[in-house]
Protein backbone atom coordinates (compact mmCIF):
# COMPACT_ATOMS: atom_id res chain seq x y z
CA UNK A 1 0.00 0.00 0.00
CA UNK A 2 1.42 3.74 -0.81
CA UNK A 3 -0.51 6.85 0.39
CA UNK A 4 -0.50 9.79 -2.24
CA UNK A 5 -0.95 13.37 -1.10
CA UNK A 6 -0.66 16.10 -3.74
CA UNK A 7 -1.06 19.77 -3.64
CA UNK A 8 0.66 20.40 -0.40
CA UNK A 9 3.86 21.48 0.65
CA UNK A 10 6.26 18.29 2.24
CA UNK A 11 6.98 19.82 5.47
CA UNK A 12 2.74 19.40 6.15
CA UNK A 13 2.95 16.40 4.56
CA UNK A 14 5.40 15.00 6.65
CA UNK A 15 3.95 16.75 9.93
CA UNK A 16 0.79 14.87 9.34
CA UNK A 17 1.87 11.76 8.71
CA UNK A 18 3.89 11.73 11.97
CA UNK A 19 0.21 13.14 14.30
CA UNK A 20 -1.51 10.44 12.41
CA UNK A 21 0.85 7.69 12.85
CA UNK A 22 0.69 6.44 9.31
CA UNK A 23 3.14 3.62 8.27
CA UNK A 24 2.54 3.11 4.83
CA UNK A 25 4.74 4.94 2.17
CA UNK A 26 3.84 8.30 1.36
CA UNK A 27 4.78 9.68 -1.92
CA UNK A 28 3.83 13.35 -2.83
CA UNK A 29 2.81 15.15 -5.59
CA UNK A 30 3.23 18.95 -4.64
CA UNK A 31 2.24 20.28 -8.27
CA UNK A 32 -0.45 17.31 -8.72
CA UNK A 33 0.60 17.52 -12.11
CA UNK A 34 1.15 13.43 -11.94
CA UNK A 35 -1.50 12.69 -10.05
CA UNK A 36 -4.55 15.09 -11.32
CA UNK A 37 -3.77 15.03 -14.81
CA UNK A 38 -1.72 11.61 -15.41
CA UNK A 39 -4.54 9.52 -13.19
CA UNK A 40 -7.41 11.83 -12.76
CA UNK A 41 -7.40 12.56 -9.14
CA UNK A 42 -8.68 15.65 -8.29
CA UNK A 43 -10.25 15.17 -5.06
CA UNK A 44 -9.38 12.68 -2.27
CA UNK A 45 -9.10 10.14 -0.90
CA UNK A 46 -9.38 8.11 -3.64
CA UNK A 47 -8.22 4.55 -3.74
CA UNK A 48 -6.84 2.51 -6.50
CA UNK A 49 -6.55 -1.07 -6.85
CA UNK A 50 -3.09 -2.04 -9.02
CA UNK A 51 -2.78 -5.49 -9.80
CA UNK A 52 0.88 -7.37 -9.86
CA UNK A 53 1.57 -6.44 -13.28
CA UNK A 54 1.01 -2.90 -12.23
CA UNK A 55 -3.06 -2.73 -14.20
CA UNK A 56 -5.44 -0.47 -12.99
CA UNK A 57 -8.49 -3.53 -11.49
CA UNK A 58 -10.55 -0.69 -9.74
CA UNK A 59 -10.94 2.39 -7.66
CA UNK A 60 -13.38 3.97 -5.23
CA UNK A 61 -13.81 7.80 -4.17
CA UNK A 62 -14.71 8.70 -0.76
CA UNK A 63 -13.72 7.51 2.79
CA UNK A 64 -14.11 4.31 3.41
CA UNK A 65 -13.68 2.18 6.53
CA UNK A 66 -11.14 -0.60 5.58
CA UNK A 67 -11.04 -2.12 9.46
CA UNK A 68 -14.38 -4.18 8.95
CA UNK A 69 -15.00 -7.70 7.70
CA UNK A 70 -16.06 -7.06 4.34
CA UNK A 71 -13.52 -4.61 3.43
CA UNK A 72 -10.75 -7.08 4.75
CA UNK A 73 -12.44 -10.30 2.50
CA UNK A 74 -12.32 -7.70 -0.32
CA UNK A 75 -8.75 -6.53 0.46
CA UNK A 76 -7.81 -10.33 1.00
CA UNK A 77 -9.61 -11.52 -2.33
CA UNK A 78 -7.45 -9.18 -4.62
CA UNK A 79 -4.53 -10.75 -2.43
CA UNK A 80 -5.83 -13.83 -3.59
CA UNK A 81 -6.41 -12.63 -7.50
CA UNK A 82 -9.87 -13.36 -7.42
Amino acid sequence: MLLVNFREKPDHVRQVVRERGYVAPVLIDESGDVTGKAYGVWGPPTAYFIDREGRLIGRVAGSRDWSGPAARAFIQALLDGR
